[in-house]
């Protein structure tokens, strides 16, 4: 007997989702030119446009097309890579931060593009503010906001001092900040759900409740699950956070994580609040992020766990984080509280690259997916047809194994993600 597919998180996003249904399960064997694992944006992205470029595609998802942090983020898109231009430049040097910068830029605009070009109903909205918790970093932000006018033609931020930055967040928690008119949120289960209904208009063929065992290379590639195997002459691994024992070459580069979201009941004040309706992120290491949703709440992002267990209590774990910075709101109801597990590199930088001969990995966005992710399929699909110039760039930036590997990567992270937090709070 088949059991039920699981339902989506308990969030904000799955309950109020565009196109939202079920996909079949994988039934039996087949063959395809490429098989995707995983249905996030990076898996979707790739099936579309391998779809649109005459590919057959088979797309297998675990659970339910975008389940992991596809469908569960803070909707932000953000400019850049997820570290800054001038790291990225000591880094890697002048060129190649260009080259990553460039990159980052078609990332945001094909967002952008797919949306208009598929008609995804996704609440698509302009504008990102950064919030600096200390005063000690306004002298590096408006250097780093006139570097990036200078160096990269970058003109679309604004700097935003303690009185401007309070009218536009409505709190006074933060020293000063920054406006970046070229970055958006979004509803990102809509725009992931809007992605998989243009790749099977393409001709992808998606399954969900599909869990891959094992990835197995011989003349073609066998992909395995539970119900079923794939002959395929290409793979992406694309389960970002969810592919522990597939490939262990990949896994011991990327560390899943968890953190949390809540929503609260519509705010009938929430224009007064946030009048241009960005989305905002401050610059802790451990990163508060929030907006306002469509439809009026506050959907509000904060604290992060290291262990297997999720806070016995969600709501009242993220809701001392928002207090904080909107004390107003302690009498409004929260109506939706979720976690999510996201992969982080142990240098935040993506791992999007082939990994050997027909096999291909694209994970570790390190909380820069919604941007990265999407537009990291599309550089796997062109590789696939012969165009590597984007994949060769990715390629390039090293992404080194966790000390310990798989065994000893989770406590030794933990010390310093707990370390960060600390200096945080400090």
């Amino acid at each position: 007997m088949t059991t039920a597919l699981p339902a989506h998180a308990p969030s904000y996003y799955a309950a109020t989702a565009v196109g939202l249904r079920e996909r079949p399960r994988l039934d039996g064997s087949a063959t395809a030119d490429v098989c995707i694992v995983g249905g996030g944006f990076t898996g979707l992205s790739a099936a579309l446009h391998l779809a649109e470029r005459g590919r057959k595609v088979v797309l297998l998802e675990a659970k339910r097309l975008g389940w992991g942090a596809t469908g569960r983020n803070g909707g932000q898109l953000h400019t850049g890579q997820r570290r800054p231009q001038d790291w990225i430049e000591a880094r890697f040097g002048r060129e190649e931060a260009h080259r990553l910068w460039s990159l980052a830029e078609d990332a945001k605009a094909l967002v952008f593009d797919l949306a208009a070009r598929h008609d995804i109903a996704c609440d698509l909205t302009p504008g990102l503010i950064h919030a600096l918790h200390r005063e000690s970093e306004i002298a590096d932000e408006k250097a780093s906001l006139e570097h990036m006018r200078a160096e990269y033609g970058y003109d679309k931020l604004d700097f935003l001092s303690r009185e401007e930055l309070r009218a536009a967040i409505g709190t006074d928690f933060y020293a000063a900040g920054s406006r970046d008119r070229g970055a958006a949120h979004l509803h990102p289960l809509s725009f992931a759900l809007g992605l998989a209904a243009a790749a099977e208009r393409a001709g992808a063929q998606l399954y969900e409740g599909s869990p891959v065992k094992a990835v197995r290379q011989g003349r073609r590639f066998s992909v395995e699950t539970t119900t079923g195997t794939i002959e395929a002459d290409d793979v992406l691994l694309a389960g970002n956070g969810y592919l522990a024992g597939i490939e262990p070459t990949v896994e011991a580069r990327v560390l899943p994580i968890k953190n949390y979201v809540l929503a609260t009941a519509p705010l009938k004040n929430a224009a007064e609040i946030i009048p241009g309706n960005e989305c905002i992120a401050d610059s802790r290491f451990v990163v508060r992020y929030w907006r306002l949703t469509a439809d009026g709440r506050m959907l509000f992002g904060g604290g992060e766990t290291y262990g297997n267990r999720e806070p016995a209590d969600l709501k009242g774990f993220v809701r001392r984080y928002m207090l904080e910075l909107y004390p107003g709101l302690a009498d409004t109801p929260i109506d939706y509280a979720w976690g999510g597990t996201l992969a982080v590199t142990r240098e935040r930088m993506p791992m999007v690259r082939r990994v050997r001969p027909g096999l291909y990995a694209a994970t570790g966005y390190s909380g820069q997916g919604v941007a990265i992710a999407p537009f990291a399929g599309k550089l796997v699909a062109d590789a696939i047809a012969g165009e590597t110039d984007g994949l060769d760039i990715f390629s390039r930036i090293p992404v080194p194994p966790f000390p310990g590997g798989t065994l000893l990567r989770k406590p030794l992270m933990i010390l310093a993600m707990l370390w960060f937090a600390m200096r945080d709070r400090m």
